[in-house]
């Protein structure tokens, strides 16, 4: 066909293929209008309210109510089932015919009582295909229902996304019909997008570019919108254009679906069961259609949840697993947070995880996949490592918000040694959606050019579910290898990672943390959630050990496995990372507040049970015995009574992991004494310690009384509390600002002056109260126990303010450039200088039970019960308590709080000043076991050496007449243990974090116990057969 030559003008060229797919623009006329052909009204639609999420069969008993399209139903949070009833028109014969369904809300689709698609606006499903060609035989008539929940992809955020749920927020079907959809139109506009995309991306100084653009516009030529016969040649133009192919050393991206659902956020639990089955059911329909199509799906739980809800759907899922196509990983429960869950929780995470996908699919994952956490520990490779997981994927750290990291693919290597292949989508997202855009991005943004030539992209709708679409598998099949773009192959992280292993030879490696230079709010918002947290982790420590002790003394008892799976399968969930970081609405809050109260009341009632069997047998009496966790000998002060004024308290020694009777008359080795001075302040002392305290409760000294050592910096105030205004630029409850430290205001105010309240003996103590504002009050119990280095703060706070952020400060006489935190089965160093961009992003930092600054041969360490945000600068140990956010929860943090925190001053280093092992104390108090009169001392493990800590006894997974123990090294040292246990034992093996045992690694048993080696924070599991 002869024409015109077309003018050189890239803008105007450019507009026209724009314009001729616009559904804006010109739709009478052009492409984008002939998408939808003949439309025809349903027979019937009718519906019902529910103010719950109830099942399919439950929902077909009620009485249906007629509904006209465009009347609103609600509020939020509920659910609105609809009755579709339809009759295709006989014209319609050889088209593809479907509903067309748009609303607000998140819909399902429900046939012959299974769900089979998702309708979801915001997540691009606006259609249910009926039939792709309507034939004969075919039935004409349909019944099916839609469940419409009442919220959106995001929630239902008044006036913005991450804003406070709307809860009388209204939603309404906007549109139901019959369509005939004209498959042809497109697949054109597809190709259209494509062109015109590549024509924008590729910019005039490419070639490629304009070659897009040509064709794009000789398309146009051939192409009458109204005459589907001139369809094909304006296809095969495009056809040609994406066939040239590229050259064999271009980048190849490996394209896997992916729908990333958070297990809570703006939305509760339940509401992400129904998520995953929208989403899934979908993915499930566009397989059966694409057989190159590969998806990957995170989180036990998910599973799990659709095992149980959508029993049909899951059986779908599993075949498609077994062909290798929808792909389980990660290998644990949840995604969870990847800095405040401890050690042990990190590892029942694997545990959990991975030995449900080997139950449920028959493999373990390869890869921990963990694409939105607020960072990520030092000691996750070793985790991996000891889970058989060797490969991590994921891009949070593109969302730093001063340094750029600097790869995408490299080896990750923890504090001790181990090392993982780790890849960042070069995309930066998890979402894409098979664009231009994102191909591009991934080629450009790619730090690791020339030492890696394989990247991942993740397409799909993801947070809130949806995942991905045809659409998306449309666009990537057209440019899978086309000059000017990278090579795009639908592939799995497995064939991802061997690439990548394949051609790892110039990688570099990164050594510690991810630290993650945003979302540091999120170390202290929700304390509630934080307090829960560190509770229910230290009570399920508890209760397996003395459930293990029960078993091994009393052959009555029966281990309680199945419960402990079920709580702690409860504790796991709520470490998802937009709830134990505190990111989510207040809904997901009181989900979670139930969930710990569920924990620690089975939790107790274990506890007692395990206790009630390993005092079984011997006399009653009134004496209460004393049961230690913990492996070494703790002598402290307990209360033996509960509300008791004044309490009633003794001084317990108990062995490692043993159980003592209390000895009343026992006697410390220096008692207690508090003393109001002249100048009004207070002394307190107890052979250890001496604290002098002012009216506000401020440490004015603490020293060593042995060495005379002050702690307190010259003419600074210890135990300072300071407000600062907590504002941050969007994400509320996730982000505190460096700016923030310049409006700090120190909280003097006095109500109630510091005075004596137990002037001694084996307890001593103050107490006072501040006034933060005319809303908010602190209120103070200083603590000094005999025999104890350390001065404890038992706080409670009223607390009613917004966007304020509560702090105290401890300003010391130490001086050195790093200060040390306790994580994960370890500890490490951050900066207390600000020398460089990488040092001041850490201004608010996380760290679990302990902090200490320390120079040669003095430091001070701050311990406390349920806190994890720190900030150390120059000589000053600052813990966070409490924020005041007021998005995703208008609530956020209101209300009152208790928690206790400590402060010790050491001579020597920490190490050697037992400052791990008094962070472990104050987290795990002794338990009260009544009426143990007669019983014998019971020690049923000991270590030989301080630096290394026995962390879990438990029953082991598979194995009723075996424990696994779980020791490492705590001091950042090499060294030689002995394990002592007075249990028989008949074999001992090392074994995994799943618990597989080591065939050519058998522990020796010896008549002092099992000779153990460490290297820096390793991680040691034993399985110890019994007798």
């Amino acid at each position: 066909m002869y024409h015109q030559p077309v003018l050189k003008h890239r803008r105007t060229l450019l507009e026209r293929a724009e314009k001729f797919t616009s559904d804006i623009y010109f739709t009478d006329c052009n492409l984008r209008g002939r998408l939808y052909g003949d439309t025809c009204s349903l027979d019937s639609l009718s519906s019902f309210l529910s103010p719950k999420r109830i099942t399919f069969s439950e929902a077909v008993k009620h009485t249906f109510q007629p509904y006209t399209v465009g009347d609103s139903f609600g509020p939020t949070w509920w659910t609105c089932w609809f009755r579709v009833s339809l009759k295709v028109p006989d014209s319609w014969r050889g088209k593809e015919v479907h509903l067309r369904w748009e609303s607000d809300g998140e819909g399902m689709v429900w046939k012959d009582g299974e769900p089979v698609q998702g309708l979801t606006k915001e997540g691009e499903k606006t259609s249910y295909i009926l039939t792709e060609c309507l034939q004969d035989n075919k039935p004409q008539s349909v019944t099916f229902y839609v469940e419409l929940a009442c919220n959106g992809l995001f929630g239902a955020g008044l006036g913005s996304m991450i804003a406070a749920p709307d809860p009388n927020k209204k939603f309404s079907v906007q549109k139901a019909e019959l369509v005939v959809f004209n498959r042809d139109v497109r697949e054109l506009l597809t190709d259209f997008e494509m062109l015109v995309d590549i024509v924008k991306l590729l910019g005039e100084g490419e070639q490629r570019g304009f070659q897009a653009l040509f064709t794009a516009n000789e398309m146009v030529n051939l192409c009458d919108p109204a005459n589907p016969s001139t369809f094909a040649a304006a296809r095969s133009l495009a056809q040609k254009f994406f066939k040239q192919r590229n050259g064999e050393s271009q980048h190849i991206v490996h394209a896997m679906g992916h729908c990333h659902i958070d297990s809570a956020w703006l939305w509760p639990y339940e509401e992400s069961i129904r998520k995953c089955g929208r989403s899934w059911v979908t993915v499930i329909r566009l397989m059966e259609k694409n057989p190159d199509f590969i998806f990957t799906c995170s989180q036990a739980q998910q599973f799990h949840w659709v095992k149980e809800w959508y029993p049909g759907l899951y059986s779908q899922i599993q075949r498609f697993v077994q062909k290798g196509r929808f792909i389980p990983v990660g290998g644990t429960w949840v995604e969870m947070d990847g800095n405040l869950p401890s050690g042990e929780s990190m590892v029942r995470q694997f545990l959990e995880g991975q030995n449900f996908f080997k139950a449920e699919f028959g493999n373990y994952c390869k890869e921990f996949w963990l694409p939105d956490t607020f960072g990520y520990s030092a000691q996750l490779p070793q985790l991996m490592q000891g889970s058989g997981i060797t490969r991590f994927l994921t891009q949070k750290l593109s969302w730093n918000l001063v340094n750029t990291f600097p790869h995408n693919t490299f080896f990750w290597e923890g504090i001790d040694g181990s090392q993982v292949l780790t890849h960042f989508p070069p995309g930066n997202s998890y979402e894409m959606k098979g664009k231009v855009e994102d191909l591009v991005n991934t080629l450009k943004n790619n730090k690791d050019k020339g030492r890696a030539n394989h990247s991942a992209a993740l397409f799909g709708f993801g947070d809130g579910g949806g995942g991905p679409t045809q659409l998306m598998l449309d666009r990537l099949e057209r440019v899978a290898d086309t000059d000017g773009l990278p090579k795009v192959r639908m592939s799995s992280p497995d064939d991802l990672f061997t690439a990548l292993e394949g051609d790892s030879g110039l990688l570099c490696t990164w050594t510690g943390e991810l630290f993650l230079e945003l979302h540091n709010g999120t170390y202290t918002t929700q304390a509630k959630i934080k307090l829960g947290n560190r509770q229910c982790e230290a009570l399920l420590h508890d209760v397996e050990v003395a459930s293990c002790l029960a078993l091994c003394h009393n052959k009555a008892f029966s281990y309680p496995a199945a419960k402990l799976q079920e709580i702690w399968r409860l504790l796991l969930l709520n470490q998802f990372h937009d709830v134990l970081p505190g990111s989510c609405t207040e809904m997901v809050v009181d989900d979670a507040l139930e969930y710990y109260k569920e924990v620690q009341s089975t939790g107790t009632r274990l506890l007692q049970e395990a206790c009630g069997a390993l005092i079984s047998g011997g006399q009653e009496g009134a004496c209460p015995a004393v049961l230690n966790t913990l492996a070494w000998e703790r002598t402290e002060v307990i209360q033996l009574e509960e509300d008791t004024v004044p309490p009633k308290l003794a001084l317990a020694r108990v062995p490692s992991v043993g159980l003592a009777v209390v000895q009343e008359s026992a006697k410390p080795s220096c008692p207690v004494t508090v003393t109001t001075q002249a100048d009004c302040t207070v002394l307190m002392e107890n052979g250890i310690l001496r604290a002098v305290l002012d009216q506000k409760g401020c440490l004015v000294s603490l020293s060593l009384v042995n060495t005379n050592r002050e702690a307190i910096a010259d003419g600074c105030l210890g135990n300072q509390f300071v407000v600062f205004d907590d504002v941050p630029l969007y994400w509320d409850a996730w982000d505190v600002m460096d700016y923030h430290l310049q409006t700090r205001r120190p909280v003097v105010e006095v109500m109630k002056p510091a005075a004596v309240t137990s002037s001694g003996g084996l307890r001593g103590s103050v107490c006072f109260s501040l006034r933060v504002s005319g809303k908010s009050t602190i209120t103070q119990e200083v603590i000094l126990d005999a025999d104890c280095p350390y001065l404890k703060f038992s706080t409670q706070v009223e607390w009613a303010e917004s966007h304020k952020f509560l702090k105290v400060e401890f300003p010391v006489r130490v001086r050195s450039p790093d200060a040390t935190y306790e994580i994960q089965f370890g500890h490490l160093q951050r900066p207390t200088h600000r020398n460089t961009s990488w040092d001041w992003a850490r201004f608010e930092v996380w760290g679990h039970r302990w902090a200490d600054l320390s120079e040669h041969g003095f430091g001070v360490a701050v311990l406390n019960d349920c806190k994890y945000g720190y900030s150390c600068f120059q000589n000053t140990l600052t813990l966070s308590l409490l924020r005041a956010p007021k998005a995703p929860d208008l609530h956020a943090d209101m209300g009152s709080h208790r928690f206790t925190y400590a402060l010790m001053p050491h001579m020597g280093c920490f190490q050697d000043a037992s400052v791990i092992q008094c962070a472990y104390n104050l987290n795990h108090p002794l338990r009260l076991v009544p009426n143990a009169s007669n019983l014998q001392l019971l020690s049923a493990f000991s270590v030989s050496a301080d630096g290394v800590i026995l962390e879990t006894i438990k029953q082991a997974e598979f194995q009723k007449n075996a424990l696994v123990v779980r020791l490492y090294e705590s001091h950042g040292g090499s060294t030689s243990v002995t394990l002592s246990t007075p249990l028989p034992l008949r074999e001992a093996w090392h074994c995994d974090l799943l618990e597989r045992p080591d065939p050519k690694h058998r522990a020796d048993i010896t008549a002092s116990g099992i000779s153990l080696h460490f290297s820096p924070f390793q991680i040691r599991s034993l399985l110890l057969i019994l007798e």
